[in-house]
């Protein structure tokens, strides 16, 4: 530490902080009184942190709110505002206030020591949780499940590449070097241990600062291809405060590596020829008495999870624009890529849309395995609860579980193209009644535009191919 690091001034004894954020900012700055600097998150459209890098006196300010523009929720991946969905320079830009989320005030993986994050929620000019924000959009939805009776019990799983910051010769990504090795793997090593041992160092670091920010994460798995991993989060009831955790996961993997001069991507299709990656979701429902309700008293699948199956097919089709969210997220549904391109649904079986896995009855549960890494969780789980509660609201037929190979099987069809996922979501769909119709007009308009803009750009295959040719 240097000498003239700046320590925080704490509250005296007879200055007891009088409401929870400011009991929790006093701890935390008993616990890392050398704070300088707080970063203050908003999660966009996209799942992406926006935010400010405040000096660590803000704190004292930051129950009272501080304030974004409403159009961060009206945002393109790159950050620019989508000005057709009428909540930019239209009504003026305003700024809406923010307010900091319980239990988020946590240090950051770019210096724990000095510098701290805590996520924000905004909300509207009347002081209620503002329609366009995805966490509140999530939000809404878990409302109307406990509303009867019912506890969603969710865990994620997060896979990610870890990949060189210099290209290959040809110009393209390539697998990082190991910090133990120095060498460069170029094939599969799924489940391998000797592969994590590669890069034991970089993955300790994540487990230690998820260990420090008390994320609820395993250690990593290697996955089926260089430089791929998969962390899984613990199961819990919360599930607003489950996807708080999984965006906080990503940000801190992909700070961590580049203390290391690595890239982290969550990307859904980094590499043409290695499979992509994705956020699967396990969710059960419980009652008050924290009985599994997916369960039935014979150890067979109940009809409450026979319904919630029928609902999560039946929206499925309408929900690809949200679970696949760009152009690239869509090439990850390919032919003998693990990944299914029909609504379908087995036990045990990996080739399927809806998976239950193997276990007791106490661990019944759906693994909904559509969604890539760079989907928005908050509309992910959204998109999972409209779809147990469309399940619920309307008599459904379910198909049979797949046998076999699911991916060989016919079965109701995905969009797998954003194009034809856009033209779902603008259909009459179930889902704007769940999510929000506004929401769901805002989200399609910006999506909408980013796809006109991918479209207008001339690659280079296609001067490769037709310069010469055509």
């Amino acid at each position: 530490m240097q000498a003239n690091t700046k320590v925080t001034t704490l509250p005296s004894a007879d200055e007891p902080a009088s409401t929870l954020f400011e009991q929790e900012v006093a701890a935390y700055l008993v616990r890392y009184p050398q704070t300088q600097y707080v970063d203050v998150l908003l999660t966009d459209l996209n799942g992406i942190f926006r935010g400010k890098r405040l000096p660590v006196s803000a704190l004292d300010k930051l129950e009272a709110g501080c304030f974004f523009p409403a159009s961060v929720f009206a945002m393109d991946f790159r950050g620019n505002v989508v000005e057709e969905t009428g909540i930019g320079q239209d009504i003026g830009e305003p700024d809406l206030p923010c307010y900091p989320i319980a239990g988020t005030l946590v240090p950051s993986a770019s210096d724990a020591e000095t510098v701290a994050q805590l996520l924000l929620t905004m909300v509207d000019e009347h002081e209620q949780p503002f329609a366009l924000e995805p966490r509140n959009v999530l939000n809404r939805v878990w409302q109307q499940v406990k509303a009867r009776g019912l506890t969603p019990v969710i865990a994620l799983e997060l896979e990610f590449y870890l990949v060189d910051r210099d290209r290959d010769e040809q110009g393209r990504l390539q697998p990082p070097c190991s910090p133990l090795t120095q060498k460069r793997d170029t094939y599969s090593q799924v489940y391998s241990v000797d592969n994590l041992n590669n890069f034991a160092e970089i993955l300790a670091d994540i487990d230690n600062i998820a260990a420090l920010q008390g994320l609820p994460a395993d250690g990593a798995v290697a996955e089926a291809a260089p430089g791929q991993f998969e962390i899984n989060m613990h199961h819990g009831s919360d599930v607003l405060a489950a996807c708080d955790q999984a965006l906080a996961l990503k940000r801190l993997i992909k700070l961590v590596a580049e203390q290391y001069e690595m890239d982290a991507t969550f990307m859904a299709k980094p590499y043409e020829e290695h499979p992509g990656s994705g956020l699967h979701v396990h969710i059960s429902v419980t009652d008050e008495q924290g009985n599994n309700l997916f369960a039935d008293a014979e150890g067979e699948d109940s009809p409450l999870l026979r319904q919630a199956l029928a609902g999560m097919l039946d929206l499925m089709p309408d929900s690809m624009a949200l679970l696949a969210p760009n152009m690239n997220a869509f090439r990850r549904f390919q032919p003998g890529m693990y990944v299914p391109v029909q609504a379908s649904w087995g036990h045990n079986n990996r080739t399927v849309a809806l998976r239950i896995p193997a276990g007791d009855d106490e661990a019944r549960r759906i693994e909904y395995r559509v969604p890539g890494a760079d989907a928005n969780p908050y509309l992910v789980v959204a998109t999972i609860l409209a779809g147990l509660l469309h399940g619920l609201d309307n008599t459904l037929p379910l198909p049979e579980p797949v046998v076999g190979n699911g991916l060989e099987q016919e079965g109701l069809p995905l969009p797998t193209r954003q194009s034809s996922a856009l033209a779902r979501l603008e259909s009459d769909t179930p889902l704007k009644r769940y999510l929000g119709e506004e929401f769901i007009e805002v989200y399609r308009i910006c999506k909408q535009d980013e796809l006109l803009e991918f479209e207008k750009r001339i690659t280079d295959i296609e001067l490769e191919w037709m310069l010469k040719n055509a």
